[in-house]
Formats: structure tokens, sequence, C-alpha cells
């Protein structure tokens, strides 16, 4: 039985349900790393990241490079003398650190690798129209997401899931899978399978104001997979014309219904209760819509005050 010092690398969220695991199941972590503190906010306030927030909690020492191949941030590394690194949600790592542990550094991928290999892998399964995704964990080599794999889980993706409820289902799982990949690695007994290559593999790029952007011409099960999938963040957004008003609009939260109709694509039909645009198989029902400087409000709210004049548009 191998006894584990580990080193911990990750910064949002996602990343702290696996630490706290560890830390829980009273596993070593003899320093965790994570993002510098950003200003955020009106008054430009320092903000830690959660997984410092929760490092600090337990009493673990946090390091917070903003290089990973400066000098002094490698010296401290390896007075920390880990024999694991696990990464969660952090940045790419330069072969100098990640060849550092005796056992290796292993990662947690929130998809079914080799398919969502990169940065928003969650987003782009729920985009890309999947019934099912998972987590992988794999140890890192020199590309992305590309190293020999340790375990996977599955997952089935609900007909009317968003990468938030998304997010939280495999952040949960995730943190398992680590927990019985590092009991693996203890044990000495952890057998790895590299990744299979092919043409078809699917990618998970990173989410740009490009490829946020709906576009009203597609199909309407694909406006509904791109809205979901991009809620509750960074959120789908569109242009609204409606009178004078030229207005850039996130939307959060839609329903669709097929039907036939004659109206042009993008026009929105509004009463009091209901507001929907035309697609070319039918409508994109909105239910959550942020307008510019407001907060997201359901649509009952948007038209107790905003009013869709007879020509107002989605672009």
């Amino acid at each position: 039985m191998r006894n584990l010092r580990i080193v911990f690398m990750g910064t949002p969220d996602f990343a702290v349900a696996t630490l706290k695991t560890l830390v829980e199941n009273q596993y070593n972590v003899v320093g965790v790393i994570t993002a510098p503190d950003k200003p955020a906010g009106r008054g430009q306030k320092l903000n830690e990241s959660a997984v410092k927030q929760y490092a600090i909690s337990q009493n673990l020492t946090v390091l917070q490079p903003t290089n990973l191949k400066n000098d002094d941030f490698l010296n401290e590394l390896k007075a920390l003398n880990a024999n694991l690194q696990i990464v969660v949600a952090f940045r790419m790592l330069p072969k100098v650190v990640w060849q550092m542990p005796e056992y290796g550094t292993f990662n947690l991928h929130a998809s079914l690798l080799p398919n969502y290999r990169g940065a928003a892998p969650i987003n782009w399964a729920i985009i890309n129209g999947e019934t099912k995704t998972g987590v992988s964990t794999f140890f890192i080599d020199e590309k992305i997401d590309t190293g020999d794999m340790i375990l996977q889980e599955s997952i089935d993706i609900l007909p009317e899931e968003n990468a938030g409820s998304l997010h939280d289902k495999l952040m949960d799982i995730g943190s398992q899978l680590v927990l019985k990949t590092v009991e693996l690695i203890k044990e000495g007994t952890v057998k790895t399978m590299p990744q299979s290559e092919s043409s078809d593999i699917k990618t998970a790029y990173k989410l740009d104001r490009d490829n946020c952007k709906i576009d009203w011409n597609d199909s309407l099960e694909n406006i509904y997979n791109l809205i979901r999938g991009l809620s509750p963040y960074p959120a789908a957004w569109c242009t609204l014309i409606n009178g004078s008003d030229n207005l850039d609009v996130k939307i959060y939260e839609v329903e669709k219904a097929t039907e036939a109709h004659n109206q042009s694509i993008g026009t929105i039909i509004s009463t009091k209760k209901e507001l929907k645009v035309a697609v070319s198989n039918g409508y994109i029902i909105i239910k959550e819509i942020k307008l510019p400087g407001k907060r997201s409000m359901d649509v009952k709210s948007l038209l107790n005050g905003y009013v869709f004049e007879a020509n107002a548009k989605m672009l």
C-alpha cells in the first residue's frame, strides 16, 4: 500500500467537490494549486477562487502561481514532496510540472473521452444533442486531454437538461471517480488504456461570442439545444429588433413547439402571457430572458412592462 502525498490543482466550484471528497476520505493533501485572485465587481475587489476558499477553510497550503514555469513556483512545488498530482478544471500544465511526482499526474475531464476534449465539454455535449455523457480520469501527457485513460463513468442527458444541472451531476460523479482512481493508485493496481483516435471525434471548443449566438435560421431542435447547452452560463444571445430598440439579449430558458406556420424566420409573436419566435419548423417559446442592463426575468414579468411591436423580430 502506497503512502500518498497529494497536490491538488483546480479553480472553480466543479473542482471543490473533488478536493472535499479527498479531504473527507482522509487523504493527505500536502498542497493546493489554484488561480491567482482576480479583481471582480464594481469595486474591483480581489476575488478568491472557490478552490482557494475551501482549501483555506481546511488549513491546506495554497500556491497561486501566475506562471507555472517560474523557478520560485517550481521550487515551492518540489518542496511539497508530493508523489501524486490531481488536476480538476485547471489549466494546461508544462511537462516539468506534470512529470514531477513519482506516481504521475492525472486529470478529471467532464466527458466520455476521446470525445469532447477541450474547454467546454459539458456545454458542447448538450449543444450537439447528445443523450449520454460522463466523466473520465486519465494521466496527463503533452497534448490536451489525450493521455492514457484510467476510469470512465457515463450518465444520461435528460431531454430538458441544461448545462447547469448537468454540471452539478457530473461534479458529484466526477468526485467519486477521482476517489476510485486514487484508491487504485494507492493499491498499485491502476491499469490504463490508450484513447482511441479517429476522424469523427467531437471537440469541446472554447465558447466565445460567435458560437454562443443564436442562428434563428437553424432547425428548431438545434436552437433549443444551443440555448439549454449555454444556460445558465455563458448564455445564448441574439439581437432583438423592436421599433427603435436594437438590443442584444440573452436567453436562458425556452420550450419548443413543432408546428407548421407561414411566419418569416425570427418573427416575434407576443401575448400577455407568452413570447415566441418563429423558426423553420415551429416556434421557440421563451421562458427566461435578459435585456441589457437588467436582471434576467421570466417572460410574464417582462411582458408586464415591455411592449413588443407588430413587426418585432429576433436576429
